[in-house]
Protein backbone atom coordinates (compact mmCIF):
# COMPACT_ATOMS: atom_id res chain seq x y z
CA UNK A 1 0.00 0.00 0.00
CA UNK A 2 1.43 3.20 -1.08
CA UNK A 3 1.33 5.45 2.09
CA UNK A 4 3.79 8.25 3.13
CA UNK A 5 3.90 6.74 6.66
CA UNK A 6 3.64 2.69 6.80
CA UNK A 7 1.80 3.16 10.11
CA UNK A 8 -0.60 6.01 8.80
CA UNK A 9 -4.03 4.88 7.73
CA UNK A 10 -5.17 6.06 4.21
CA UNK A 11 -7.42 9.02 4.10
CA UNK A 12 -9.86 6.65 2.10
CA UNK A 13 -10.28 4.55 4.89
CA UNK A 14 -12.68 6.87 6.87
CA UNK A 15 -15.06 6.94 3.85
CA UNK A 16 -15.23 3.01 3.77
CA UNK A 17 -15.97 3.05 7.72
CA UNK A 18 -18.35 5.03 7.51
CA UNK A 19 -19.95 2.67 5.13
CA UNK A 20 -19.17 0.00 7.39
CA UNK A 21 -20.76 1.70 10.48
CA UNK A 22 -23.81 2.61 8.46
CA UNK A 23 -23.78 -0.75 7.25
CA UNK A 24 -24.40 0.66 3.26
CA UNK A 25 -23.99 -1.42 0.67
CA UNK A 26 -22.03 0.49 -1.41
CA UNK A 27 -20.16 3.83 -1.38
CA UNK A 28 -19.81 6.75 -4.45
CA UNK A 29 -16.87 9.34 -4.77
CA UNK A 30 -17.22 11.69 -8.02
CA UNK A 31 -15.96 15.18 -8.52
CA UNK A 32 -18.43 18.09 -7.67
CA UNK A 33 -20.06 15.76 -5.28
CA UNK A 34 -20.06 14.58 -1.49
CA UNK A 35 -19.36 10.89 -0.91
CA UNK A 36 -23.00 9.10 -1.43
CA UNK A 37 -23.82 5.82 0.70
CA UNK A 38 -26.26 3.42 -0.61
CA UNK A 39 -28.46 2.47 2.07
CA UNK A 40 -31.54 0.09 1.63
CA UNK A 41 -31.20 0.70 -2.06
CA UNK A 42 -30.58 4.43 -2.19
CA UNK A 43 -27.99 6.61 -2.78
CA UNK A 44 -28.35 9.49 0.14
CA UNK A 45 -25.79 12.49 0.57
CA UNK A 46 -23.17 12.33 3.98
CA UNK A 47 -22.35 16.05 5.20
CA UNK A 48 -18.63 15.41 3.70
CA UNK A 49 -16.53 17.37 1.64
CA UNK A 50 -17.34 18.22 -1.99
CA UNK A 51 -14.84 16.29 -4.02
CA UNK A 52 -12.23 17.80 -6.26
CA UNK A 53 -10.40 16.39 -8.96
CA UNK A 54 -7.01 17.02 -7.09
CA UNK A 55 -8.70 15.48 -3.94
CA UNK A 56 -10.09 12.47 -5.62
CA UNK A 57 -6.95 11.54 -7.36
CA UNK A 58 -5.22 12.09 -3.82
CA UNK A 59 -7.38 9.75 -2.19
CA UNK A 60 -7.56 6.51 -5.23
CA UNK A 61 -3.94 7.22 -5.58
CA UNK A 62 -2.56 7.02 -2.06
CA UNK A 63 -4.60 2.86 -2.16
CA UNK A 64 -3.02 1.72 -5.44
CA UNK A 65 0.03 0.03 -6.00
CA UNK A 66 2.37 1.09 -8.76
CA UNK A 67 1.16 -1.59 -11.03
CA UNK A 68 -2.23 -1.03 -10.10
CA UNK A 69 -1.67 2.75 -11.03
CA UNK A 70 -0.15 1.93 -14.45
CA UNK A 71 -2.87 -0.42 -15.25
CA UNK A 72 -5.30 2.37 -14.06
CA UNK A 73 -3.58 5.17 -16.36
CA UNK A 74 -3.41 2.93 -19.62
CA UNK A 75 -7.21 1.62 -19.49
CA UNK A 76 -9.04 4.24 -17.74
CA UNK A 77 -10.73 1.56 -15.11
CA UNK A 78 -9.43 -0.57 -12.76
CA UNK A 79 -11.35 -3.27 -10.45
CA UNK A 80 -9.88 -4.16 -7.10
CA UNK A 81 -10.14 -5.89 -4.00
CA UNK A 82 -9.60 -3.05 -0.15
CA UNK A 83 -9.31 -4.50 3.12
CA UNK A 84 -10.35 -2.82 6.38
CA UNK A 85 -8.38 -4.69 9.07
CA UNK A 86 -9.52 -8.62 9.04
CA UNK A 87 -13.33 -8.65 9.02
CA UNK A 88 -14.22 -6.07 6.36
CA UNK A 89 -13.60 -5.82 2.75
CA UNK A 90 -14.71 -3.48 -0.38
CA UNK A 91 -14.87 -4.52 -3.96
CA UNK A 92 -13.44 -1.46 -6.01
CA UNK A 93 -13.93 0.29 -9.34
CA UNK A 94 -11.99 2.99 -9.96
CA UNK A 95 -12.91 4.96 -13.54
CA UNK A 96 -12.88 7.63 -16.03
CA UNK A 97 -15.92 9.72 -16.60
CA UNK A 98 -16.10 13.43 -18.12
CA UNK A 99 -11.99 13.24 -17.66
CA UNK A 100 -11.85 12.80 -13.78
CA UNK A 101 -12.04 9.66 -11.61
CA UNK A 102 -14.85 8.03 -9.65
CA UNK A 103 -14.95 5.57 -7.34
CA UNK A 104 -17.82 3.06 -6.86
CA UNK A 105 -17.29 0.34 -3.56
CA UNK A 106 -19.50 -2.29 -2.68
CA UNK A 107 -19.35 -3.53 0.80
CA UNK A 108 -18.24 -6.80 1.50
CA UNK A 109 -19.92 -8.34 4.38
CA UNK A 110 -18.01 -10.83 6.59
CA UNK A 111 -20.92 -11.61 9.12
CA UNK A 112 -23.58 -13.37 7.16
CA UNK A 113 -26.59 -13.56 9.13
CA UNK A 114 -28.86 -16.66 10.26
CA UNK A 115 -31.81 -17.51 9.26
CA UNK A 116 -33.28 -16.77 12.70
CA UNK A 117 -32.18 -12.88 12.28
CA UNK A 118 -33.24 -13.09 8.46
CA UNK A 119 -36.70 -13.98 9.67
CA UNK A 120 -36.60 -17.36 6.95
CA UNK A 121 -38.27 -20.48 7.33
CA UNK A 122 -36.41 -23.84 8.98
CA UNK A 123 -38.00 -25.65 5.31
CA UNK A 124 -34.76 -23.97 4.29
CA UNK A 125 -32.59 -25.67 6.30
CA UNK A 126 -34.23 -28.94 4.64
CA UNK A 127 -33.45 -27.92 1.53
CA UNK A 128 -29.75 -27.27 2.79
CA UNK A 129 -29.42 -30.54 3.78
CA UNK A 130 -29.85 -32.04 0.54
CA UNK A 131 -26.99 -33.88 -0.98
CA UNK A 132 -27.99 -32.82 -4.60
CA UNK A 133 -29.91 -30.89 -7.08
CA UNK A 134 -30.33 -27.79 -8.31
CA UNK A 135 -31.55 -24.48 -5.93
CA UNK A 136 -32.68 -21.44 -7.36
CA UNK A 137 -33.35 -18.71 -5.43
CA UNK A 138 -35.53 -16.19 -7.88
CA UNK A 139 -37.27 -12.38 -7.03
CA UNK A 140 -36.72 -8.83 -7.92
CA UNK A 141 -33.61 -6.67 -7.54
CA UNK A 142 -32.99 -5.72 -3.88
CA UNK A 143 -34.83 -8.56 -2.78
CA UNK A 144 -32.44 -10.17 -0.99
CA UNK A 145 -31.93 -13.19 -2.79
CA UNK A 146 -27.86 -13.25 -2.28
CA UNK A 147 -27.88 -12.68 1.76
CA UNK A 148 -30.46 -15.58 1.84
CA UNK A 149 -28.65 -18.01 -0.48
CA UNK A 150 -25.55 -16.78 1.51
CA UNK A 151 -27.41 -17.64 4.68
CA UNK A 152 -27.95 -21.04 3.03
CA UNK A 153 -24.40 -21.44 1.98
CA UNK A 154 -23.39 -20.44 5.82
CA UNK A 155 -25.70 -22.88 7.65
CA UNK A 156 -23.79 -25.77 5.17
CA UNK A 157 -20.60 -24.81 6.41
CA UNK A 158 -21.19 -24.68 10.07
CA UNK A 159 -22.87 -28.25 9.56
CA UNK A 160 -21.40 -30.59 6.70
CA UNK A 161 -17.42 -31.58 5.72
CA UNK A 162 -17.78 -30.64 2.36
CA UNK A 163 -15.61 -28.08 -0.26
CA UNK A 164 -17.94 -25.31 -1.30
CA UNK A 165 -16.91 -23.22 -4.36
CA UNK A 166 -18.64 -20.00 -4.91
CA UNK A 167 -18.32 -18.37 -8.46
CA UNK A 168 -19.24 -14.25 -7.64
CA UNK A 169 -19.64 -11.28 -9.75
CA UNK A 170 -18.88 -9.61 -7.32
CA UNK A 171 -18.47 -11.70 -4.24
CA UNK A 172 -20.81 -10.01 -1.34
CA UNK A 173 -20.17 -12.36 1.53
CA UNK A 174 -17.16 -13.73 2.68
CA UNK A 175 -17.64 -16.72 4.81
CA UNK A 176 -14.30 -18.20 7.37
CA UNK A 177 -13.92 -22.07 6.72
CA UNK A 178 -16.12 -24.10 9.93
CA UNK A 179 -17.18 -27.57 9.01
CA UNK A 180 -16.57 -27.49 5.16
CA UNK A 181 -13.89 -25.39 3.51
CA UNK A 182 -15.25 -22.34 1.34
CA UNK A 183 -13.64 -21.31 -1.97
CA UNK A 184 -15.27 -17.72 -3.36
CA UNK A 185 -13.59 -17.22 -6.81
CA UNK A 186 -14.40 -13.49 -8.18
CA UNK A 187 -15.17 -12.47 -11.45
CA UNK A 188 -12.38 -9.92 -12.72
CA UNK A 189 -10.12 -10.87 -9.75
CA UNK A 190 -10.25 -14.79 -9.27
CA UNK A 191 -11.31 -15.78 -12.75
CA UNK A 192 -11.23 -14.20 -15.65
CA UNK A 193 -15.25 -14.98 -16.93
CA UNK A 194 -17.83 -17.47 -15.63
CA UNK A 195 -17.45 -19.30 -18.76
CA UNK A 196 -13.68 -20.40 -17.16
CA UNK A 197 -14.84 -20.48 -13.98
CA UNK A 198 -17.51 -22.93 -14.96
CA UNK A 199 -15.25 -25.52 -17.66
CA UNK A 200 -12.48 -25.96 -14.84
CA UNK A 201 -15.10 -26.70 -11.92
CA UNK A 202 -14.83 -30.12 -11.50
CA UNK A 203 -11.40 -30.70 -11.02
CA UNK A 204 -11.94 -28.59 -8.20
CA UNK A 205 -13.51 -30.89 -6.56
CA UNK A 206 -16.72 -29.40 -5.13
CA UNK A 207 -19.68 -30.75 -2.85
CA UNK A 208 -21.75 -27.60 -2.97
CA UNK A 209 -21.27 -24.69 -5.73
CA UNK A 210 -23.18 -21.18 -5.64
CA UNK A 211 -22.99 -20.12 -9.44
CA UNK A 212 -24.23 -16.89 -8.64
CA UNK A 213 -26.73 -15.50 -11.71
CA UNK A 214 -27.82 -18.14 -13.78
CA UNK A 215 -27.57 -15.41 -17.02
CA UNK A 216 -27.13 -17.47 -20.10
CA UNK A 217 -27.77 -20.92 -21.20
CA UNK A 218 -23.96 -22.24 -20.79
CA UNK A 219 -24.25 -21.27 -16.71
CA UNK A 220 -27.29 -23.48 -16.81
CA UNK A 221 -26.19 -26.14 -18.14
CA UNK A 222 -23.54 -26.18 -15.85
CA UNK A 223 -25.07 -25.95 -13.16
CA UNK A 224 -27.82 -28.89 -14.35
CA UNK A 225 -24.98 -31.08 -15.05
CA UNK A 226 -23.58 -30.23 -11.35
CA UNK A 227 -26.63 -31.58 -10.15
CA UNK A 228 -26.88 -34.08 -12.06
CA UNK A 229 -23.59 -35.35 -11.08
CA UNK A 230 -24.10 -35.12 -7.07
CA UNK A 231 -23.23 -31.87 -6.27
CA UNK A 232 -26.22 -29.52 -4.87
CA UNK A 233 -26.28 -26.23 -6.65
CA UNK A 234 -27.51 -22.91 -6.12
CA UNK A 235 -27.99 -19.66 -8.38
CA UNK A 236 -30.18 -17.02 -8.65
CA UNK A 237 -32.70 -15.62 -11.28
CA UNK A 238 -34.86 -12.41 -11.65
CA UNK A 239 -38.25 -13.72 -11.53
CA UNK A 240 -42.02 -13.40 -9.60
CA UNK A 241 -42.49 -17.07 -8.96
CA UNK A 242 -41.41 -20.58 -9.31
CA UNK A 243 -43.19 -20.74 -12.80
CA UNK A 244 -42.10 -17.58 -14.06
CA UNK A 245 -38.77 -18.85 -13.19
CA UNK A 246 -38.82 -22.13 -15.22
CA UNK A 247 -40.22 -20.04 -17.74
CA UNK A 248 -37.51 -17.85 -17.76
CA UNK A 249 -35.06 -20.38 -17.82
CA UNK A 250 -35.71 -22.06 -20.67
CA UNK A 251 -36.15 -19.14 -22.48
CA UNK A 252 -32.18 -18.90 -22.46
CA UNK A 253 -31.95 -21.98 -24.89
CA UNK A 254 -32.79 -21.53 -28.57
CA UNK A 255 -36.29 -23.27 -29.45
CA UNK A 256 -34.17 -26.72 -30.70
CA UNK A 257 -33.35 -27.32 -27.65
CA UNK A 258 -35.98 -26.65 -24.95
CA UNK A 259 -37.21 -30.09 -24.57
CA UNK A 260 -34.37 -31.52 -23.29
CA UNK A 261 -33.52 -28.80 -21.50
CA UNK A 262 -37.34 -29.32 -19.70
CA UNK A 263 -36.18 -32.79 -18.93
CA UNK A 264 -33.31 -32.34 -17.97
CA UNK A 265 -34.49 -29.68 -15.36
CA UNK A 266 -37.41 -31.62 -14.24
CA UNK A 267 -34.48 -34.37 -12.64
CA UNK A 268 -32.12 -31.96 -11.47
CA UNK A 269 -34.60 -29.08 -9.68
CA UNK A 270 -34.86 -29.53 -6.01
CA UNK A 271 -36.17 -26.44 -4.89
CA UNK A 272 -37.29 -22.89 -6.20
CA UNK A 273 -37.94 -20.23 -3.41
CA UNK A 274 -39.06 -17.20 -4.30
CA UNK A 275 -38.74 -13.80 -2.31
CA UNK A 276 -39.94 -10.43 -1.61
CA UNK A 277 -39.01 -7.69 1.13
CA UNK A 278 -41.27 -6.02 2.64
CA UNK A 279 -41.41 -2.84 5.22
CA UNK A 280 -41.67 -3.94 8.64
CA UNK A 281 -44.26 -1.83 11.44
CA UNK A 282 -42.58 -4.30 14.06
CA UNK A 283 -40.54 -2.25 16.10
CA UNK A 284 -36.48 -3.20 15.36
CA UNK A 285 -37.16 -4.52 12.31
CA UNK A 286 -36.35 -2.90 8.88
CA UNK A 287 -37.77 -5.09 6.69
CA UNK A 288 -39.03 -8.89 6.92
CA UNK A 289 -39.55 -11.53 3.57
CA UNK A 290 -41.94 -12.85 2.49
CA UNK A 291 -41.29 -15.94 0.06
CA UNK A 292 -43.09 -18.67 -1.94
CA UNK A 293 -41.24 -22.24 -1.82
CA UNK A 294 -40.99 -24.65 -4.12
CA UNK A 295 -39.98 -28.44 -3.38
CA UNK A 296 -39.61 -30.99 -6.18
CA UNK A 297 -41.90 -34.23 -5.53
CA UNK A 298 -42.86 -36.59 -8.25
CA UNK A 299 -45.78 -34.35 -9.00
CA UNK A 300 -43.76 -31.01 -9.31
CA UNK A 301 -40.74 -33.10 -11.55
CA UNK A 302 -44.42 -34.29 -13.96
CA UNK A 303 -45.30 -30.81 -14.37
CA UNK A 304 -42.22 -29.37 -15.40
CA UNK A 305 -41.62 -32.02 -17.53
CA UNK A 306 -44.90 -32.03 -19.13
CA UNK A 307 -44.60 -28.35 -19.81
CA UNK A 308 -47.34 -27.40 -17.36
CA UNK A 309 -45.75 -25.32 -14.66
CA UNK A 310 -48.39 -22.58 -14.78
CA UNK A 311 -50.14 -25.52 -12.59
CA UNK A 312 -47.49 -25.35 -10.30
CA UNK A 313 -48.57 -23.28 -7.58
CA UNK A 314 -51.90 -25.38 -7.41
CA UNK A 315 -49.23 -28.23 -6.08
CA UNK A 316 -47.78 -25.92 -3.91
CA UNK A 317 -50.88 -24.81 -2.22
CA UNK A 318 -51.45 -28.69 -1.90
CA UNK A 319 -48.21 -29.80 -0.53
CA UNK A 320 -47.56 -27.32 2.22
CA UNK A 321 -47.59 -30.15 4.93
CA UNK A 322 -44.33 -31.48 2.78
CA UNK A 323 -42.70 -27.56 3.59
CA UNK A 324 -43.44 -26.21 0.55
CA UNK A 325 -44.94 -22.54 1.27
CA UNK A 326 -47.95 -20.52 -0.64
CA UNK A 327 -46.48 -16.54 -1.34
CA UNK A 328 -50.50 -16.07 -0.53
CA UNK A 329 -50.67 -17.60 2.69
CA UNK A 330 -47.30 -16.04 4.12
CA UNK A 331 -48.25 -12.63 3.18
CA UNK A 332 -51.65 -13.09 5.08
CA UNK A 333 -49.89 -14.30 7.81
CA UNK A 334 -47.74 -11.63 8.41
CA UNK A 335 -50.81 -9.40 7.81
CA UNK A 336 -52.58 -11.17 10.97
CA UNK A 337 -49.38 -11.34 13.52
CA UNK A 338 -49.02 -7.48 12.53
CA UNK A 339 -45.97 -7.66 10.96
CA UNK A 340 -46.44 -5.58 7.94
CA UNK A 341 -49.28 -3.45 6.32
CA UNK A 342 -52.22 -4.68 4.57
CA UNK A 343 -51.52 -1.96 1.73
CA UNK A 344 -47.88 -3.90 1.51
CA UNK A 345 -48.81 -6.94 1.15
CA UNK A 346 -51.21 -6.00 -1.84
CA UNK A 347 -48.72 -4.96 -3.59
CA UNK A 348 -46.76 -7.95 -3.54
CA UNK A 349 -50.04 -10.46 -3.84
CA UNK A 350 -50.02 -12.73 -6.72
CA UNK A 351 -53.40 -12.15 -7.13
CA UNK A 352 -55.06 -9.60 -4.91
CA UNK A 353 -58.71 -11.16 -4.57
CA UNK A 354 -56.92 -14.12 -3.36
CA UNK A 355 -55.24 -12.30 -1.03
CA UNK A 356 -58.64 -10.87 0.29
CA UNK A 357 -60.52 -13.67 0.30
CA UNK A 358 -57.53 -15.35 3.05
CA UNK A 359 -57.72 -12.48 4.96
CA UNK A 360 -61.52 -13.40 5.58
CA UNK A 361 -60.40 -17.03 6.16
CA UNK A 362 -61.20 -18.11 2.98
CA UNK A 363 -59.29 -20.28 0.70
CA UNK A 364 -59.24 -21.67 -2.67
CA UNK A 365 -57.65 -24.66 -3.77
CA UNK A 366 -57.16 -26.66 -7.44
CA UNK A 367 -60.37 -28.39 -6.07
CA UNK A 368 -62.68 -25.24 -5.00
CA UNK A 369 -62.66 -22.69 -1.66
CA UNK A 370 -61.84 -24.06 1.62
Amino acid sequence: MNTKNSDQEPELNKFFRAAIKTQANDLHLKVGQPAKLRLYGRLKNTTGEVMTPERMEQLVFEILTPAQKELFVQNGTLDFAHEIGDEDRFRINIFHQRGMISLAARRVSANVPPFERLHLPKTLETICERSQGLVLVVGPTGCGKTTTIASMINYINHTRSCHIVTIEDPIEYLFKDAKAIVSQREIGIDVHDFEDALRYLMRQDPDVVFVGEMRDARTVTAGMRAAETGHLVFGTMHSANASQAIHRLLDLFPQGERDLTRQTLSLAMTAIVSQVLLPSIKEGIDRLPALEILLANPAVRKLISDGRENDLPSVIRSSQQEGMQDLTDNLCKLVKNGSIDPKEAYKYAPNKDELKMALKGIRTTAEGIL
